[in-house]
């Protein structure tokens, strides 16, 4: 169960974390002051850790900073009023993981929680580098194949060394778990680490994530910000799916690879870290380099060492290891005891192709094991798998495809996974209509749909989409 320490003197405050995140995976904890938050820090050792800057024995601060120097790599977030702002940036420059402004908001706290306790799974919980499959709990590489031994292998050789590394291969291969082990092996284990999506943040924001901005960069930029940069200083900086990046943050991103130093955005002074850099990416680098969509010297930079993920559909007898592996370590969890597969099970997921590999087959057998009786896996407690027997003979035009007759239909054919094949349906409909609209202009689809025209590239190969056939002929 992961843990919420929160450290306040107002008993409003502490009540409302306890009211809104206590629960069967979340224990909230709370003290009054920074002494008995202290005492607290070093008996429980929580996850994540929310400090008022105001506290009346210390300031929250200084707290901080003694709480920071028994453990590093906690996530802290800090509760500030407007009187306060500078303490909580100055905390950020020591690295605190982020700050929030009273009155405070719910959504708003949910969801920097939830980035945190992810954070925290990623810095405290060191993944297993397993050949045997008699794990259980916990992040593990699991895997026989020759392929994933070559994984353990490269992770081995590059980790105690300070090199960038760069991690290739499919959505779902399990590249953040390798960045998590090579980061608890290396000499910064210690040390701040930091996760960064990049094509999860828009590319005006993504600027400002990683490296800060200075107040009065731009609209809204009404205080300083410090980056993740700041924050890791001495620490590693994981940078998933960096084929996303805009040019102008390519370039800042390779200043730094080059010699340390950046400025924020708006800012004039340089500033030196000590950060390492791991980068992953589901694209082609080289062809976006090719393409002009990528620089070619920051490629080089980012692939001193490389690491190839093998899909899973190219790892032998994995699946069949893979997916007793989440059987057991999710049975328990869900109260269940299934203690395997049949040949028939196995032989299904054997003939799917499984495009969101690892992380897809995982999901599958948490689905599976909703409405699984018994000790073994049948065939009929397996999801949905793969969208060719929803888009056959359901959806008959673009209108149906997320009409109330497709959802009855999907309920009444008993699916498990009509989220996914909804938002899947709903994708193909807005790519196709777009790049209709556009004649098949994937530059200018990009800018309609608000997303980088990498990440464009990568839905229309997923769904299996060509723009030429929306071209004018």
């Amino acid at each position: 169960m992961q843990s919420l320490l929160v450290i306040d003197d107002e008993p409003s405050i502490l009540k409302a974390f306890e009211r809104a995140f206590n629960n069967e995976t979340t224990c909230v904890l709370t003290a009054k002051n920074g002494a008995d938050g202290e005492k607290l820090f070093k008996e429980k050792s929580p996850d994540v850790v929310v400090i008022d800057l105001r506290l009346p024995d210390m300031t929250g601060l200084e707290l901080f900073k003694r709480l920071r120097e028994q453990d590093s790599r906690i996530p802290f977030i800090f509760i500030t009023g407007h009187g306060t702002v500078e303490s909580a940036i100055e905390a950020t420059k020591l690295g605190a993981y982020d700050y929030l402004f009273k009155p405070l908001e719910l959504d708003e706290i949910r969801a920097l929680l939830d980035k945190a306790f992810n954070l925290s799974r990623l810095v405290r919980v060191q993944p297993v580098l397993a050949e045997d499959d008699d794990i259980t709990s916990g992040d593990a590489i699991v895997g026989r194949c020759r392929a994933m031994k070559e994984v353990y292998k490269a992770i081995g050789r590059v980790a105690s060394q300070n090199l960038t590394v760069l991690l290739l291969g499919e959505s779902g291969t399990g590249k953040e778990v390798v960045a998590q082990a090579i980061y608890h092996h290396s000499d910064r284990a210690k040390a701040p680490f930091q996760a960064i999506n990049c094509a999860a943040i828009p590319d005006a924001l993504l600027e400002s994530e990683i490296f800060g901005h200075e107040r009065g960069a731009f609209t809204d930029a009404n205080r300083q910000r410090i980056g993740k940069l700041e924050q890791v200083d001495g620490g590693t900086l994981f940078l998933d799916e960096v084929g996303d990046m805009s040019p102008l943050t390519q370039a800042k991103l390779l200043r730094v690879l080059q010699d340390q130093t950046f400025e924020r955005v708006g800012g004039n002074s340089p500033i030196t870290v000590d950060v390492r850099i791991i980068a992953a990416t589901n694209h082609d680098l080289k062809q976006l380099v090719s393409e002009g969509l990528f620089r070619s010297d920051l490629y080089f930079r980012l692939s001193v060492v490389t690491i190839h993920l093998p899909p899973l559909r190219e790892r032998d007898d994995d699946l069949r290891i893979l997916a007793e592996f989440f059987l057991r370590k999710y049975s328990e969890e869900f109260g269940k005891d299934i203690r395997g597969l049949t040949p028939e099970t196995l032989e299904l997921l054997q003939e799917y192709r499984w495009p969101g590999n690892v992380r897809e087959l995982e999901s599958v057998m948490k689905q599976s094991l909703l409405t699984a009786r018994g000790n073994l896996l049948l065939p009929e407690f397996l999801p949905l798998l793969g969208d060719a027997s929803v888009t056959s003979g359901l959806a008959t035009s673009e209108e149906d495809y997320l009409s109330s007759r497709f959802v009855a239909e999907r309920l009444e054919a008993g699916s498990e996974n009509l989220y996914s094949e909804a938002i899947s349906l709903a994708e193909s409909q807005l790519l196709r209509q777009t790049l209709r609209y556009t004649s098949g202009n994937q530059l200018k689809a990009a800018t309609i749909l608000g997303i980088s025209r990498v990440t464009l590239r990568s839905k229309l190969k997923l769904l299996g989409i060509e723009a030429s056939d929306f071209m004018e002929t």
